[in-house]
This record gives C-alpha cells, structure tokens and sequence, in this order.
C-alpha cells in the first residue's frame, strides 16, 4: 500500500537558496559541468557536489559523461515545479554588483582558445549560414546540436562548407578566406558551445574573424586574465550592416573599481 505523496519531501529540495540556483543555471536547458555550476551558482565544488547528488537522487537533474566529464541537464518536474514556484515567489534583490556578473560576461561573449564563443559566436555563426557564407550538407539548416555531438568539444565531424557568398560576405568584415586558408589548421572547424549548446565557427577561419575583430576595435577584452570579451558599438553597428544582426549580444562594461575581480 502507498500513502499520501511526500510533498513536503519534494518542497524540500526547493528550500535550499543555493541549490535553487543550481536549477535556475540549468532552467533553459543547457548541461554544464559541476564546475560551471558552481560558478554560476556561487558555489565551491564540494557545495555544488552534494547538491547535485541530491538532485540527482530526487531525479530532478540528470547527468551526462562526455569525455572526463559529466554535464548536468535539469529533468523531470524541476522546470514545471520553479516555473510554478516563480510565478507565486517575491523577487531576490541584488546585493553585489559582482553577482553572476563573470559567469554572464563569460556567457555572451568569450574567447575559447583564439575564436569568439557564448551567445555572440552562436549568434555570428548563425548569421553567416543565413547570409550564405556557410551551408550544410546534412539538410539542417541550422547551427543546433546534431546526434552524437559531444558537449563542449570541438566537433570530429561537421556539416558545414563554405557558401556560395562566403568570399563576399567575408571579404564584407575584412578576412581573406584564402589567406585563411593558407594556413596548416583547417579553415573549417566548429565547437559545440558549453554555454549555448549549438555550434560556433572555430579553424583557421574561426581565429581570423577573431583576429579581425580585434585589431579593427569591434571586440575587445573585459580585463586581464579573464576569457570574457565584449562586442562595442561599431562592432555592433558592422554586424548589424553585414550580417544583418540586431541587438547582438553585448554586455555593458564594469565598473573600473571591480573589473580586477572580473
């Protein structure tokens, strides 16, 4: 025989601060590493640990190993339960003006190795498969995660080539391709982006976009030893022109008196 459900077994999972925001880093549907987790949720890797063991148990999160690592992926009733939560809940204030401040920086825009990547690189990759830069061959026209792709790698295989307008469009944001191309790296490579979970440009093409960016001013570091970058008006304004972009992804830029803790 069964008794009544154990609501307040459940309620109790919920009643931990520092676990609701392990579920609300995972509320869109990304899978992050623990170690993504605990930055995010402000949380030291043991403290992250023992809440995700206790998710995992309640079967609100589940775990997927890619590589040497397992990536946590929110699951069951945990969205429909904080959706229903937020909605009757009163709104948490701000206390830092450091709060989440580098795991967001980090999520718009970043360099991973010599390529843009977060939203901004998702968002420009997706833009020059729209403008005809870059096609597929696998007839998804899209820059989301395919079968078998493994998180936060650079893919073994892709489904891209250049497109019919990629001299154009490229030439349009100042990369030669085939300079590019003259290089021992591939030209064309893709990541499956940790944060966003579709694919950004990588490869020698990839870096001489970066590169370009760089020394023309339309993207610049947030600080030192700190991976996050920042897209500024004009290159806003160029993305805009080219790629047709609106409202690319930018973050405003830190107070000077906190950028050394960025």
């Amino acid at each position: 025989m069964e008794g009544d459900a154990d609501i307040a077994r459940t309620a109790a999972l919920f009643a931990d601060p520092a676990r609701v925001r392990v579920l609300m880093a995972l509320a869109d549907g990304r899978s992050l590493a623990a170690s993504v987790l605990a930055g995010e949720a402000g949380l030291t890797a043991q403290g992250v640990s023992a809440h995700l063991s206790k998710l995992l148990a309640a079967g609100l999160v589940t775990a997927e190993k890619s590589g040497r690592h397992r990536f946590y992926r929110i699951a069951g009733a945990a969205p429909d339960l904080l959706e229903a939560l937020a909605r009757h809940s009163p709104t948490r204030p701000v206390r830092s003006l450091r709060e989440g401040t580098r795991a967001e920086a980090l999520r718009t825009a970043r360099l991973c190795y010599d390529h843009v990547a977060g939203r901004l690189g998702v968002t420009v990759t997706a833009a020059l498969l729209d403008r005809g830069a870059l096609a597929t061959v696998d007839g998804d026209p899209t820059t989301q995660r395919r079968p078998g792709d493994r998180i936060s790698s650079q893919l073994q295989e892709h489904p891209y080539v250049l497109g019919p307008a990629a001299d154009e469009v490229f030439a349009a944001l100042g990369v030669n391709v085939e300079a590019a191309a003259e290089s021992r790296r591939p030209l064309l490579r893709f990541c499956l982006d940790w944060t966003e979970q579709r694919h950004h440009l990588a490869g020698a093409l990839g870096a001489a976009v970066t590169r370009q960016f760089m020394d023309a001013g339309w993207l610049r570091s947030r600080a030192k030893a700190h991976r996050a970058v920042q897209l500024t008006e004009t290159g806003a304004r160029v993305l805009e022109d080219v790629l047709g972009v609106s409202g690319a992804p930018r973050q405003a830029p830190r107070p000077d008196r906190t950028a050394h803790t960025a």
